[in-house]
């Protein structure tokens, strides 16, 4: 009888390909957390100030250079460049959600659309935030978010004429690396405060950002998901087992890290700095 009952119930079996599907999975939810919390930080520190007409008290607050209640030039550019990154917080990551892309086709080609637009002003609005009116803490600190800017266009190029030419395989691939790349100074919070986290405070890092640790980060925010990424999919190609598992093993470290950054963003940078500026504001 016992033996009988036993043999109904069916072990699942791990293999490689049901691990990186979970890990994919699971990366996107903790990513989909993420970025609807950096949201609602960008909202709470910079358009809540703007609407309540308190901007002098969010500066005080807030640890970008460039805000200010003076109605300019910079100040327009400021805020072209912070807010757009809230919207494409909220809805970029549904982009690359398959079953999203495959019910609603329609939305996934608007919602990329603006996400393509604002991820060009992102980036040109960065660079010229950083290098035009000099908001910068260092000049060699500034040269990974300077690359990862000049990146950003020529990635959304090669997306868009490959969705253009129907290339759709090549068109995913490039707008994975787009999505990548926008979301670098996202990315380069999570791997900061997740640094401080492990090591309990700055070891390697500077107050200006300059330091070995921050100008590694600062380099390997995009290019390392980048990295994974064609690791991830070389591995889908390939035929070896022992491949395919080592390429899962990719993709669970990257949750892994990204669970950390997040945790760590949300506790040391985000939750602080919404408490802070509701206090102040309401």
């Amino acid at each position: 009888m016992i033996s009988s009952t036993l043999s109904q119930f069916k072990i699942p079996t791990l293999t490689a390909e049901k691990t990186l599907y979970g890990a994919a999975k699971s990366w996107m939810v903790v990513a989909l957390v993420g970025q609807w919390a950096f949201a609602i930080y960008i909202l709470s520190l910079y358009a809540l100030p703007l609407v309540m007409g308190s901007i002098e008290k969010a500066g005080a607050i807030s640890p970008a250079q460039g805000l200010n209640s003076n109605i300019n030039f910079q100040s327009a550019i400021f805020f072209a460049h912070v807010l757009p990154a809230a919207l494409m917080a909220l809805s970029g990551l549904f982009q690359l959600i398959p079953n999203a892309r495959k019910r609603y086709p329609r939305f996934h080609r608007y919602n990329g659309r603006v996400f393509f637009l604002l991820g060009l002003s992102g980036a040109l609005t960065g660079l010229y935030l950083t290098w035009g009116a000099g908001h910068r803490l260092s000049d060699i600190g500034s040269l990974g978010v300077t690359l990862n800017g000049i990146l950003i266009p020529i990635t959304i190029y090669f997306a868009w004429r490959y969705a253009i030419e129907k290339r759709f395989g090549a068109h995913q691939r490039m707008a994975v690396h787009s999505f990548l790349l926008v979301n670098g100074v996202w990315t380069f919070r999570l791997y900061l405060m997740g640094w401080y986290l492990v090591n309990q405070g700055m070891n390697g890092n500077t107050l200006t950002l300059d330091g070995p640790v921050d100008i590694f980060l600062s380099f390997a925010c995009y290019l390392l998901p980048m990295a994974m990424y064609e690791i991830i999919l070389w591995g889908k190609r390939h035929q070896h087992v022992g491949v395919k598992w080592c390429v899962a093993g990719v993709a669970c470290f990257g949750v892994l890290i990204t669970f950390i950054g997040v945790s760590a963003a949300g506790m040391m940078m985000w939750y602080p700095s919404i408490n802070a500026i509701l206090t102040a504001v309401l």
